[in-house]
């Protein structure tokens, strides 16, 4: 498949870096990671982003922040390790991703807690024995450390690893949907620098056009951070699909000509009702669609599928800086200084108005209570 060669996360000979995506397309730039602040500003200042690559950047990000964790028995370690944790999670509030991960590593964690180290073990600890009473105690202790660390650097890795075979099955599912000659409208950036590889809506673009299905995509600049302009159109340009970059505002106009067939989007939480956050100025997608009478699908990885929020009102949207709006691409502010403003990340497309939800399970088809709920059963 021909897609970017580039990857938002790597981690290679001991060191985590981060695809800069501020600076695209103007520049390519990796960022080495080295402490817990640095990852907690990559996600939080979009250095790293869409769900799924900051799940993957959490996972490698809290691992080369607690391999330098030295603790005097696993009490000690949980502890650093959880307040390095909670620091991470604290970057952005909406993508569960983050959340997702950051659990997943801290379950590995865990494993160790009644580990045995000699004749006793740590669960004894809690009871007030000294686990550094002799020097065969701290060896022991040692090893086991080396084994946590080892454990979570494993985990990081199958997060890695499973998001980038989700995203190709989303691609290989969500191809189905989609006829050669095709008018795609997309909205922000769910592509291969959003995810581990292939991307999660843009994953069926690359593999339609490798089998010549000549896709006419028109991407939206995505206001106010312009995801769509930086990110997606110079991903699907450098890849040869014909590509046209449209304002947001002109969503409407270009589905009046006949010249969208279908809009794909990405997801950052989906509810258990189907209900899903992505981008601001999504749903706004959705109910043009839903007008035109054009089918509207969101690619969603399991992961991304949180069973704990009932529905939409319940997932938290995050609110940025108002300067995002009016000063961060200009030259010079283009509104009043002070004014006012209101900057949401995100808003929730509600279940009624996406057509099928695509994940690397398969196709899921209203009612997603029912389908959603089916789905995690059958995991």
């Amino acid at each position: 498949m021909q897609i970017l060669d580039i990857a938002p996360v790597k981690y290679e000979e001991d060191k985590m870096l981060i695809l800069d995506q501020t600076q695209l397309p103007g520049e390519t730039v990796y960022l080495e990671m080295n402490t817990k602040e640095d990852v907690r500003d990559a996600i939080y200042k979009l250095k790293v982003r869409g769900a799924p690559a900051i799940g993957v950047a959490a996972g490698y990000g809290l691992y080369i922040c607690a391999r330098d964790i030295s603790a005097k028995d696993y009490n000690d370690f949980y502890r650093q390790f959880m307040d390095i944790k909670n620091y991470i999670a604290s970057s952005r509030p909406t993508a569960v991703n983050l959340f997702w991960a950051l659990n997943r590593l801290e379950v590995r964690v865990r494993e160790f807690e009644n580990h045995t180290i000699g004749d006793q073990s740590v669960q004894d600890h809690k009871n007030g024995k000294d686990l550094q009473e002799n020097t065969e105690n701290r060896h022991l202790w040692k090893n086991t450390q080396i084994m946590i660390k080892t454990a979570i650097l494993e985990e990081a890795e199958n997060i890695r690893i499973e998001d980038e075979d989700a995203c190709r099955a989303m691609g290989e599912y969500g191809l189905t949907l989609l006829r050669p000659g095709m008018g795609i409208l997309t909205h922000c950036n769910a592509g291969t620098i959003a995810t581990a590889k292939y991307g999660t809506c843009l994953a069926p673009l690359y593999i339609g056009h490798e089998k010549g299905y000549g896709f006419k995509v028109f991407a939206d600049e995505t206001r106010p951070l312009l995801q769509g302009a930086r990110l997606t159109a110079w991903e699907l340009n450098n890849a040869g699909i014909d590509t046209t970059l449209i304002c947001d505002n002109m969503a409407s106009i270009v589905m009046k000509n006949g010249w969208v067939d279908a809009v794909v989007v990405g997801c950052d939480r989906m509810a258990a009702n189907g209900d899903g956050a992505n981008k601001i100025g999504t749903s706004g997608l959705a109910i043009l669609a839903h007008e035109y009478g054009i089918p509207f699908y969101m690619f969603v990885p399991t992961s991304t599928i949180d069973m704990n929020t009932k529905n939409g009102d319940d997932i938290h949207i995050e609110l940025r800086d108002g300067d995002e709006i009016y000063k961060l691409w200009y030259e010079k502010p283009m509104a009043p200084e002070g004014i006012k403003t209101y900057n949401p990340a995100f808003d929730v497309t509600a279940a009624k108005y996406i057509t099928a939800v695509v994940t690397e399970k398969g196709i899921l088809y209203p009612p997603y209570e029912e389908s959603i709920r089916k789905l995690f059963e059958q995991r």
